[in-house]
Order: C-alpha cells, then structure tokens, then sequence
C-alpha cells in the first residue's frame, strides 16, 4: 500500500514539474479519492485525479497526457453519463514560428509549461491575439513584491542589535540579572517607485503589455506606486490602474489619456512631470523607471537637462528599452544619447522576462547605501 501512494504522490509531483498547481491540499484529496474508488479502477481513478487535481481547463490537455503516460498509456476514459464537463481552454502554439508546427497548432499542448517559458522571452511587438491573450492572463497572476527601504524607527526583534533602554527596564524588573535580552532592528518602509510609460507611437506594440505590468505593480502597492504616460504630453494614470480589474484600469487609463499613439516629446513631459509633481516629492528618493524608445522629436538638450533633475532627486533611474534586447543594438537615439549620463541601468524591455529583470532592478536600486543607513 505505502508503494501505491508512493507511486500516486509521485504522479502529482509530475503534474506540479509540468506546470499545474497541485499543492499538498489537492494531493491529500487526491489520495482520499483514489481510495474511495478503488485502485483497480483505472476510470474512476482518472476522475478522482481529474476532479482533485485539475484547477484550470488549460490544465486538462497536461493531466490527459501525464496520466496517460504514468498508469500504461491506456486509453482515456469517456466523460461519466449525465455530467457535462468544462471545454478547455485552447492555446496557440507558441513553439511555431515562420510557418513551422502549422500542423500541430489544433492540438491540446501537453507540455503548457514549456510554451510559457517560451512566451516569457517573446517579443511583445510580435505576439499574435491569442498569444497576447495568454500573455494577459501571466500578467495578471505576477506577484512583484514591493522595495522597501530601511525606516527611521525600530521594532521588536529576536535578532539585531540590543535594544538599550528595554534591557535596562528588563534588568531593573530582575533585580540585576540578565534573564531576556530585549533586541531590536530597523522597520522598513515601502520605497516609492515612479513608472512613466511611452504610449508614442513608435511605442504603440508595447504600450498595452506595459501598461498591464503598470497595473500589476500598482495593485500590489497602491499607495507607494506613482504612474504616468508620456507623449506630446505627460498624463497621471496612477488612479485609474488602481481598479481591481485589469481590463476596466486599462480602459480608464485609455479615456485619461488623450495623446495614444501620437508624437514625442520626452523632454518637455519631463519638465512638466518634474514642474508639477516631481520636484514637489513624488519623485524625491523613488525608484523611477521609464519605458521608452528613445525617438525624441524635440530638443534632445532639454531632455539631458530635464534627465540631470531627474537623477538629483531620485534614488535610481532606469530606462527601460524595448530596442536594448535586440542584437546588434546601439544607444544611437538622441534621446537616449543626452539621457544615458544620467541613467544608473540601460535595460530591456521588450519580454516578459526583461520585465521582471526591470523589477529586480528597481529593488536592487532600491535597498539604501551604506551611508544612507547611518545617516538615518
């Protein structure tokens, strides 16, 4: 019997390394299941696996061919009489590219996971309706989490320094023995971070999938995350992508925003963000990240002098490229020539993934220097 389960677990930890979430509650129900039905049973062992295991329609191609492959690669039962069963969700082929695996593309993917990754390191710009729709629905479950920087005040610790007017009470209490030694260590406060996102339109194919990722960092820290569009002119979006829903932020932020897909002019939406908002404290100490090409239609001399305000205020710039991850690419652009003195990280912005290495970024950024922390 301890064989049987032994095979079981391991079944559903083949299921969780292909990329479905089957935590120790759905194995353990799993298990109860099973011997409810009866091992000799081989449908109602696939069912019990099925109903237990499977969290999402996308996960029923993956749980087919597992099952399939683990108990013998017998046939797969039909669906029990009388119960109508969820239709799975259909992907595209992620794998296919320039006409190749046309043939394969009508048929449930067995390996989801894999076809994720890929779709981690595409291009945004290239992504057909169905892939950005899968890239929509991996937005919308990243969890970012938040920089924070040291606080001015401490809190009660069971490691760091000794916490001196505690341990004097605690030895006054004991007669002078040292029976506790109180401890103590620094608070953390959330680091603001700054996002300004290029909806131009020479950034029109990545202006969504940014604005997604804009959201997704403003739900997770509504009151430390600031964002704005740039364009001919420069509009705060922050209030809209604080909706719950990720369609309905973006719809608001689009009826907010007057300038899509338009021109240019990064310097003077600089001098406007800094007039208005940035000298004022939103940008003192943050993190500020700017998503754009570089293709500047004014002066590339006022964006140099508005990018060295900038860098006086902020903890860290970074300017987020979507060209930076092509190969061959050189910061030829006058925007970002007159910018570069001024910006801490170049990076890429064109993947998924290269958005995560811009988060990492901002919270590497954002962790204080030595002399911060002593002069706080």
């Amino acid at each position: 019997m301890d064989g049987t389960i032994t095979g079981l677990v391991g079944f559903a930890r083949a299921l969780r390394h292909s990329g479905m979430s089957c935590g120790p509650a759905r194995v353990q129900a799993f298990l109860t299941a099973a011997e409810q039905v009866g091992l000799d049973d081989h449908d109602g062992l696939y069912w019990a696996g099925r109903l237990t295991l499977c969290s999402d329609p996308d996960d029923l191609p993956r749980y087919d061919a597992a099952f399939a492959c683990w108990f013998g690669g017998a046939a797969m039962p039909g669906p029990p009489e009388g119960r109508p069963l969820p239709r799975p969700a259909r992907i595209a082929a992620l794998t296919a590219a320039d006409g190749e695996g046309e043939d394969e593309a009508d048929e449930p993917l067995a390996a989801a996971a894999s076809d994720a990754e890929v779709l981690r390191r595409r291009d945004l710009a290239e992504l057909g309706e169905q892939e950005r729709e899968h890239l929509r629905r991996m937005l919308a479950v990243l969890r970012p989490d938040p920089p924070s920087r040291p606080a001015l005040r401490h809190r009660p610790s069971r490691r760091g320094a000794l916490h001196p007017r505690a341990t004097m009470r605690e030895l006054l209490r004991s007669g002078g023995e040292p029976v506790r030694l109180p401890r103590r260590r620094r608070s953390r406060r959330p680091r603001r971070v700054v996002l300004l996102v290029d909806v131009s339109g020479s950034m029109s194919p990545y202006a969504d999938a940014l604005l997604r990722f804009a959201h997704v960092v403003v739900r997770r820290s509504p009151a430390s995350t600031e964002v704005f569009t740039l364009g001919t002119r420069m509009t705060r979006v922050s209030r809209q992508l604080r909706q719950r829903d990720p369609d309905r932020a973006l719809a608001a932020a689009s009826r907010a925003v007057p300038d899509f897909s338009g021109g240019t002019r990064l310097g003077e939406t600089l001098r406007a963000f800094l007039d208005r908002w940035g000298q004022r404290g939103i940008a003192r100490g943050s993190v500020v990240v700017l998503f754009s090409d570089g293709w500047e239609r004014g002066d590339s001399s006022v964006l140099a002098e508005q990018m060295r305000r900038l860098r006086r205020l902020a903890r860290g710039v970074i300017w987020a490229n979507p060209h930076a991850g092509h190969e061959g690419y050189r910061p030829v652009q006058s925007g970002i020539v007159a910018a570069m003195p001024h910006v801490d990280r170049l990076v890429a912005g064109h993947t998924l993934r290269s958005l995560e290495d811009v988060w990492s970024w901002v919270r590497r950024l954002a962790q204080p220097g030595e002399e911060e922390v002593r002069c706080a």
